[in-house]
């Protein structure tokens, strides 16, 4: 942006005019003001009388500083009035402010210029002024005009920059409320969003997303949707559903960034949603789940319930595999896996000999091992769920070869070659 000094240069005229001049101008001056102000009134609808006080007070006070200044210049070439560049820039403000383009401004000042211009031919003719002074006087008037519309301007452009700066900061705040934990009261989110221009959804849905350079200069996101795409652990919040609209927009914007979408949830359980799509994301990460991304939450609720704390998972383990503590490692993992499969598909030891690629013979034969070591644990309901619970978390965990955090449990998942069985079990 130009600065002040640069501003006021563009006003300087090719000829000096005479300082005299100055003094046939000034008493021009209050009925001038008085007519210029009633041409824009009636040009420009936008300072209409009928548009209020504020709008009435911005075109008297541009007005009037405007003939002030520009005859004290002729008076004192090189005196600068500091205030006008701060006058007309709050003009151009003004008119961001009201949501309007600056045509009505820039209209007003060649309304003024040319009214200006009458007179001053007028003030020319009466005083028997030299051809050459009413031309240098146009220039000075039209240099002028150009400077108060390029200070407007400026004023316009940076109240632009200030709003939309304004917007952003205030949805950056905005999503930071929505995420709180605990939720804050419902009256505070609203009003929030009404400043932020946000229209509040009943339902939302977080995503989580993987840090990538590409972050830092996003964009194409929707409008609608709320980012924070700075921090360690950038995110979005969309409005309503992740239907097909917004997964292609997000494909759009992001491109290869990974991504997981959480649930659509009311607006006080987003910081739960979010949570969970970040908990997806590092399990994507660990090789826990396998999916193309965007990954969905709501296809992997089982694994985010089992395995989102693990070291609980090895307390579990730890507990339920009790009875197995006194086996070696090596046939206490083949009883755990013989054991998962079984409270998985409850299927004959024919269809868990085909699984495990073993003979039925030694199905049957971990079978009754297991029932000697567990017994009742096997038949009561809520023991047995939470056996399988704790197996089904241990099965997820292998499959991504993540580290155990405690005592090895027995491993689970792993197919036995076809010719492995224990020494202990009877041949066939």
């Amino acid at each position: 942006m130009p600065s002040e000094v640069q501003a006021v240069a563009l006003a300087e005229p090719p000829e000096p005019l005479p300082r005299e001049l100055a003094a046939l101008i000034r008493p021009e001056l209050p009925s001038l003001y008085r007519e210029i102000v009633a041409a824009i009134r009636g040009a420009v609808p936008e300072y209409g009388l009928q548009r209020g006080e504020a709008y009435d007070r911005a075109l008297r006070l541009g007005v009037r500083q405007s003939l002030n200044t520009f005859t004290d210049r002729v008076a004192t070439p090189r005196k600068r009035a500091v205030s006008l560049a701060e006058v007309h820039r709050r003009l151009g403000r003004f008119e961001a402010q009201e949501g309007r383009s600056l045509d009505a401004l820039q209209s007003a000042y060649r309304i003024g210029g040319r009214v200006a211009w009458r007179r001053a031919m007028v003030v020319g003719e009466r005083n028997h002024l030299a051809s050459h002074v009413m031309n240098a006087f146009a220039d000075a008037l039209l240099a002028y005009i150009d400077e108060l519309s390029e200070l407007a301007r400026e004023g316009y452009l940076q109240a632009e920059a200030d709003s939309a700066e304004r917007l952003k900061s205030l949805r950056r705040r905005l999503l930071r409320t929505l995420v709180a934990e605990p939720p804050v009261p419902r009256h505070t989110v609203e009003d929030i969003a009404a400043q932020a221009r946000w229209q509040l959804p009943e339902e939302v849905t977080p995503a989580a997303l993987m840090p990538a350079e590409r972050l830092t200069s996003l964009t194409g996101l929707p409008e609608d949707v709320l980012a924070d795409t700075a921090g360690p652990h950038p995110y979005l919040l969309i409005p309503g559903p992740f239907d097909d609209e917004r997964r292609e927009a997000l494909d759009v914007a992001l491109g290869t960034v990974g991504v997981a979408v959480g649930l659509t949830v009311p607006l006080h359980r987003t910081a739960d949603s979010l949570r969970w799509a970040r908990q997806a994301l590092g399990m994507v990460e660990s090789g826990v789940i396998r999916a193309p991304s965007p990954v969905r939450v709501e296809d992997h609720l089982l694994t985010l319930w089992l395995l989102t704390d693990p070291a609980l998972v090895e307390q579990m383990a730890g507990r339920q595999l009790q009875p197995l503590a006194a086996v070696t490692t090596g046939r206490r993992e083949r009883l755990v896996e013989t054991l998962r499969v079984w409270l998985t598909t409850r299927a004959t030891a024919g269809r868990i000999a085909e699984q495990l690629h073993v003979h039925p013979q030694t199905v049957r034969y971990r079978m009754r091992t297991l029932g000697r070591h567990f017994g009742s644990q096997l038949t009561e309901p809520d023991r047995r769920f939470a056996l399988e619970a704790t197996l089904r978390a241990l099965w997820l965990r292998d499959q991504a070869d993540l580290p155990s955090t405690g005592p090895v449990t027995g491993r689970t998942g792993r197919a036995e070659h076809p010719d492995r069985t224990e020494r202990t079990e009877p041949p066939g």
